[in-house]
């Protein structure tokens, strides 16, 4: 059973760690304190609802639903296409700086849509956790998956809270104008780039 939950966690932890929309905006959140515990939370509920989905077998609907997945693509891009240039903008208007005595002025609804839109908008989300993860964790037996998912939960929340924590103890680099730059124009880059190789892959298929 612990190699089991070991392997979950292994498999888990090298699906969430790649740099992604969400990973980006969450220690973008975290840095500036703007309501990093509710997008922290976010990201976890989901990745939990979605492995369980996974695990409970909601992959066999995903893998026969394929125009589900069509539509998230280009929902999915269009959103990314249109936050990378939100993020471009900063980066190339006027510099900001990181003011340590405020935080969390983003309001919360604002925050929860970004985030939720950045998790169940991405495609590969219901690829990589609901059908990939859920076919390996079928592959271990009726107990034995759930095991496995348990694995994975915990490596989704360890990381997660990790980037939150992260955030805070990057402040004092971005006390720079410059390196809020830097940042912006490398999470335009992560957005657009995500969106091209939806707008890719969906033309490929067609």
């Amino acid at each position: 059973m612990i190699h089991t939950a070991a392997t979950g966690f292994g498999m888990g932890l090298s699906l969430i760690v790649a740099i992604g929309a969400q990973n980006s905006y969450l220690l973008r959140q975290a840095i500036s304190r703007e309501r990093a515990g509710v997008v922290a939370a976010i990201c976890i509920a989901s990745d939990v609802l979605l492995i369980l989905l996974g695990i409970s077998g909601i992959g066999v609907i995903v893998r026969q639903a394929p125009m589900i997945i069509e539509v998230l693509r280009w929902c999915g891009a269009a959103f990314l296409i249109g936050y990378g240039i939100l993020a471009a903008r900063r980066a190339l208007g006027p510099q900001q700086t990181l003011d340590a005595a405020t935080g969390g002025s983003t309001s919360a609804t604002r925050v929860i849509i970004t985030a939720l839109a950045l998790t169940w908008l991405n495609p590969h989300v219901y690829l990589d956790t609901v059908l990939l993860l859920g076919t390996v964790a079928n592959t271990h037996g009726p107990s034995g998956r759930w095991v496995f998912g348990a694995g994975a939960i915990v490596a989704s929340v360890l990381w997660f809270l990790t980037l939150a924590f992260a955030g805070r103890l990057l402040r004092p680099v971005f006390a720079r104008p410059l390196t809020w730059r830097l940042l912006d124009g490398v999470i335009a880059v992560i957005m657009v780039g995500l969106a091209g190789s939806l707008i890719v892959s969906g033309l490929a298929t067609d």
